[in-house]
């Protein structure tokens, strides 16, 4: 079979997902998700809150597949194939590897011919902006340019899905800020559905243009917020009124749940 060839050259189709009344139940009837309704629409970008222990990364690898759920339903809308890209809170890379290299290996599984494998890898490292870094090893880099290989090994599939499970959470405050900035302006352009975890409910308003709070009490979805700020955001936007009256409705939702 010849393989499909992504192509970094336009916005790819988000996807939208349907989540009714999921749930799931590990071992010895340990309840992690319960009744979870979401509609997820196609190029929306919403992130996930919730205090540890609720059910975030659990949601996560359901609606990536990675994990079947005991009870409700997924289903996915919007495109023919959905292509799911995972960024997690460590970079994973090898360390054996360039950085060109390691954004290369999901276009080596599929099979694709090592100079287009070079010219999808090249355009995804301009998008996150190390074209210049190309040659340079994991143990070259800061943590913020790890970051930024892992991601730009996601979106060389040109996903219509990119998961995000607390990616910068490790970083220092400025790094994460710009990358923040930087992962808003490549949703923007892209097109595809972004789903995000965090735990700093200030990231979460940057990005996001909905943001869904969990409980550990219920096991499902407490509250839904719209984030009606400009679309196009950056440092100033985090000292707007209307950004700061949007942290605190979230922070007084978040510490009724504790």
């Amino acid at each position: 079979m010849t393989p499909v060839t992504p192509t970094l050259s336009g916005p790819a189709p988000g996807i939208g997902i349907t989540l009714s009344g999921l749930g799931k139940t590990f071992g010895q009837g340990r309840v992690v998700l319960h009744g979870v309704d979401l509609q997820i629409e196609a190029g929306e970008f919403l992130s996930i809150l919730g205090p540890s222990g609720c059910g975030k990364s659990t949601l996560l690898r359901l609606i990536s597949g990675l994990e079947s759920p005991t009870a409700g339903e997924l289903q996915v809308k919007g495109a023919s194939r959905a292509e799911v890209a995972y960024v997690f809170q460590e970079a994973h890379l090898l360390p054996w590897r360039n950085v060109s290299e390691n954004v290369q290996l999901p276009l080596e599984f599929r099979g694709l011919p090592a100079a287009e494998r070079r010219r999808l890898a090249d355009d995804a490292l301009a998008r996150v902006g190390l074209s210049d870094s190309l040659a340079l090893y994991p143990n070259q880099l800061s943590g913020g340019m790890k970051m930024r290989v892992s991601l730009a090994r996601a979106l060389v599939t040109a996903p219509t899905l990119l998961i995000l499970d607390e990616p910068f959470a490790a970083l220092d405050e400025v790094t994460r800020q710009r990358l923040d900035e930087e992962l808003r302006q490549l949703w923007a352009a892209m097109g595809m559905t972004v789903i995000f975890v965090t735990h700093s409910i200030t990231e979460a308003v940057f990005l996001s243009e909905r943001v869904c709070l969990l409980s550990r009490k219920s096991h499902g979805v407490t509250l839904q917020l719209p984030i009606e700020l400009p679309p196009n955001r950056d440092a100033l936007s985090r000292t707007s009124v209307d950004f700061a009256r949007l942290v605190q409705r979230l922070q007084q939702e978040f510490e009724s749940l504790n």
